[in-house]
């Protein structure tokens, strides 16, 4: 196994949430039951609202439902390019855009064929608005993330599901009451994990007014 190929494994916490970035490309090897086990009970110990737990999480390998999701990642990055006008990438462009579109075409291209897949549901509380109903869910995204980076894996929230919806609530048996939040694709990644870019805090944080940043100077 190359240095490559060895997942980054990591117990720091803080290291793990500062390189737990979007991983869109992944090698081949499968991830063992016992490594996504810890995923998904990663997942089973985030906060919901007065711990409901309303949410269920699937795990895809049916193929006919991962071509079904091929085809609405390959429908979704049609769609994207469109919006957004993106240029067209050659293999030869090397800087900084041009790597994150064609990781993302790889993505969409890949689609259902991503080593796992993991399809997030949530089923609303009554009352509750759309904001309160993802704060029941995406703590649980949030988890199951940190948790596939601590263990070297990479991963992705897409929106895919939407390109598919009815086929998926057919197949898999999804009651009506109950909403798909997202899916994750997860997989080994191709490279090595690196830092998240973000904007620096005083540009996200606040002390009392909308306009006064947060600041650790005296």
């Amino acid at each position: 196994m190359s240095r490559e190929q060895v997942p980054q494994v990591s117990d720091d916490l803080w290291t793990v949430m500062s390189t737990a970035t979007a991983v869109r490309r992944y090698r081949g090897d499968p991830v063992p039951d016992d490594v996504l086990d810890k995923c998904l009970r990663a997942a089973s110990w985030a906060p919901s609202g007065g711990n409901g737990q309303p949410w269920r999480f699937i795990v895809i390998r049916n193929k006919k439902l991962r071509d079904v999701i091929t085809t609405a990642s390959r429908q979704t990055w049609e769609v994207m390019k469109d919006f957004y006008r993106l240029p067209t990438v050659t293999d030869g462009d090397d800087d900084p855009k041009s790597r994150v579109l064609r990781a993302m075409a790889e993505h969409m291209h890949v689609g259902g064929g991503a080593p796992e897949l993991v399809l997030f549901c949530v089923q609303p509380q009554r009352g509750t608005s759309e904001m309160q109903q993802a704060g029941s869910i995406f703590p649980a995204v949030q988890n199951f993330l940190l948790a596939a980076r601590a263990q070297g894996l990479g991963a992705a929230i897409t929106l895919w599901h939407g390109h598919c919806e009815p086929e998926l609530r057919a197949s898999i048996g999804i009651p009506d009451d109950w909403k798909i939040a997202t899916l994750l694709t997860v997989g080994w990644p191709k490279g090595r994990h690196k830092p998240v870019r973000r904007k620096p805090v005083h540009e996200a944080a606040v002390v009392d007014m909308w306009d006064q940043p947060w600041s650790t100077q005296p």
